[in-house]
């Protein structure tokens, strides 16, 4: 998929195909990410709605008004709130000051991440309706997180992903597996709030399975774990959800220096497609591809 960013004000405004990103821009767009969010966790995976929100058909909670929402729009069913398929919910420091935390502070202690220097950015709520969960849809959605990490110079992205189930000894293989391979170093190292502690130590280094473990990982926590991200100490059973909690922390650099390698790629991709072909050669158009999904 190439991909192109209009020109606008926008911190985030890039185009591949049918598929569009931006920031939501009105209620009525936050409404259809929420309305989004609804159909995903709660009617196609296992969490609990509030009466609230079955009322509503939309999922929502105290923090969206301090957030911004992250939209993926298809073209082909119109511009507004009726064509958002993706959605991916982010807070910085402004945001959360003014909700008084962010939305991981009710699970794990984050001390070490807001005293880092620079700002840092929460990731949650990522959803992708269920018939666009392709390549190019995730793809998007990173490109979107990219773009605003390079438009308010993001220094880190924290934020809490799922695996899917609430009994941490049928996920033991794959937790194992963050804990002894990807734990993050002490000073950027979250831990889970001492009463919803779980420990993630519960294989040997010499039991856990590579191969199995990374199989039995959700495509979201594959995609940080390919940018270099790390997981804090102790997993969280979020039993609204239905699901067992990590904490991801990703240092940006290796999220801008990825893109900048792939967009510098495509540009010369691009330009070599445009020059007259010699020897009966032709350019050829590759892109990257991410990972995403799950809550």
């Amino acid at each position: 998929m190439s991909l192109a960013e209009a020109k606008s004000d926008r911190p985030v405004d890039v185009s591949g195909g049918n598929l569009h990103i931006r920031l939501a821009e009105d209620v009525a767009e936050v409404r259809a990410a929420q309305a989004l969010r609804y159909r995903v966790f709660y009617e196609s995976m296992d969490a609990t709605p509030t009466p609230e929100m079955a009322a509503a058909g939309r999922d929502f909670d105290s923090f969206d008004d301090f957030c911004d929402h992250l939209l993926v729009f298809d073209a082909e069913r119109g511009s507004g709130p009726d064509a958002v398929v993706g959605t991916y919910r982010v807070m910085r420091r402004e945001g959360a000051t003014r909700r008084g935390q962010f939305y991981t502070s009710d699970e794990y202690q984050i001390d070490c991440l807001t005293a880092y220097p620079g700002e840092i950015l929460e990731l949650g709520r990522s959803c992708v309706d269920s018939t666009y969960r392709s390549g190019a849809t995730m793809q998007l959605l990173w490109r979107g997180i990219a773009e605003y990490v390079f438009h308010y110079n993001i220094s880190i992205m924290f934020g809490c992903a799922s695996l899917p189930g609430t009994d941490p000894a049928e996920l033991r293989m794959p937790l194992a597996y963050l804990y002894h391979h990807h734990l993050a170093p002490p000073a950027l190292r979250p831990r889970a709030v001492a009463d919803r502690y779980v420990s993630m130590d519960l294989l040997p280094p010499d039991q856990v399975k590579i191969s199995e473990a990374r199989q039995a990982l959700p495509p979201l926590i594959k995609g940080y774990l390919r940018l270099g991200g790390f997981v804090g100490d102790g997993a969280v059973v979020d039993r609204e959800f239905g699901t067992t909690d990590v904490c991801v922390v990703v240092k940006t650099e290796m999220v801008t220096e990825r893109y900048l390698r792939h967009y510098k790629r495509e540009e010369q991709n691009s330009s070599e497609m445009n020059a007259p072909a010699q020897n009966g050669g032709k350019g050829t158009e590759r892109t990257g591809h991410g990972s995403g999904g799950g809550a």
